[in-house]
């Protein structure tokens, strides 16, 4: 019979959670502060005392989109004042103060503008690349690539290969929402589907090109979707082994068609941390995404299953327009300060979980970060 002693046995030993196991983590009676402790045991097994963050900088080239998601409050319509698309000079410009504030990432994702060829996405991700070879370029959802491939007629693996070719270092894991089609086709009906999302994943890694996993959660899904969507990204995992760390975003529900929704407690998003520390065995990061959770939540979140704080962000608009009131962004002083008052050693990462040492000469990658 299942029981939070089962699960408690499953943890300290080592074995996998089952479908159900994750069900009942979710109860309500399962107190949250039980659940949160079974993740810190996971958290400190994989990355022990430290907590990790990144400089990196966030572009969003055009926020006209062809899609009308309805949890989506970033998209704007071709002729509306609040649309926009970048120039050449303006992402050059956001490049060059990526270089001079020390990030080593930038993080590009954005509308699928229907008036803009394939070649001005490949094109873009060639100009930081070139003008900018340090900058680690992790760029274009899942659903942008499966845009690039309709609109070319190409298959994936040749989208992939030739953003590859252009400087392409890894994916982001936006995108993949809510994978069940009980949720998915009230919010996102006409992009890209689950088996799309992960079939373009399991490619991307079989290129070698690594990439994150998020889930949307706190909308018109409820546990079961979560679960779901939780043991289709492990099943990929244990196929491919290509993910980095997964990244679980709170809905906000502000200037979407979903305003009416009450957005998710901070409760809800630390069993949510931790259910996923717990249910993604073979993830080796969970990220606490603090422009979406707030800074205390996921401060807190160090303590429920979560060993990394993103970054420094700047520039983030998505999740702004849907009515985060976090800060735009947040300095490395700050963010170390978090780190520490939450109990646990700071370290600086690249993007592929490699040590990040800096000096008065600039920065350089140490070792691979591991498991101690």
């Amino acid at each position: 019979m299942i029981s939070l002693d089962s699960i408690r046995d499953k943890v300290h030993s080592g074995e996998r959670l089952s479908f159900d196991d994750g069900m009942l983590l979710y109860r309500p009676d399962v107190p949250l502060h039980d659940v949160g402790a079974l993740a810190n045991i996971v958290r400190e097994r994989k990355n022990g005392n430290v907590a990790y963050y990144n400089i990196n900088t966030h572009l969003n080239p055009t926020n006209v989109c062809v899609y009308r998601c309805v949890f989506c409050a970033f998209r704007s319509d071709l002729r509306s004042d609040k649309g926009y698309l970048m120039s050449d000079d303006q992402i050059l410009a956001r490049g060059q103060e990526a270089t001079e504030m020390g990030a080593t990432e930038m993080h590009i994702v954005g509308g699928l503008h229907h008036q803009m060829k394939y070649d001005w996405y490949a094109h873009l991700i060639r100009l930081l690349h070139e003008a900018f070879p340090r900058l680690h370029l992790k760029a274009w959802t899942a659903v942008e690539i499966d845009w690039f491939s309709r609109i070319t007629g190409k298959s994936v693996r040749a989208v992939l290969e030739d953003m590859r070719e252009a400087g392409l270092n890894s994916l982001p894991g936006g995108g993949a929402e809510i994978f069940h089609s009980e949720v998915r086709d009230k919010i996102c009906e006409h992009k890209a589907d689950a088996g799309r999302w992960i079939e373009i994943h399991r490619t991307a890694h079989g290129l070698g090109l690594r990439s994150n996993a998020t889930m949307l959660y706190g909308h018109l899904e409820n546990s079961m979707h979560r679960i779901d969507h939780l043991i289709r990204l492990r099943d990929l995992q244990d196929e491919t082994h290509g993910f980095q760390t997964f990244i679980p975003l709170a809905f906000h529900p502000d200037n979407t068609g979903l305003s009416y929704i009450k957005k998710p407690s901070g409760l809800m998003d630390l069993r949510t941390m931790a259910i996923s520390r717990l249910m993604l065995d073979n993830f080796d990061h969970i990220k606490a995404y603090w422009i979406m959770l707030g800074i205390g939540t996921a401060q807190t979140a160090l303590a429920y299953g979560a060993d990394d704080l993103d970054g420094t962000v700047r520039h983030e608009r998505i999740y702004h327009d849907a009515g985060a009131t976090t800060p735009e962004t947040l300095s490395v002083e700050e963010i170390r300060r978090l780190i520490v008052e939450a109990g646990r050693e700071p370290i600086e990462r690249d993007t592929l979980y490699h040590r990040v040492e800096r000096s008065e000469a600039g920065w350089r990658t140490g070792e691979l970060v591991t498991a101690p």
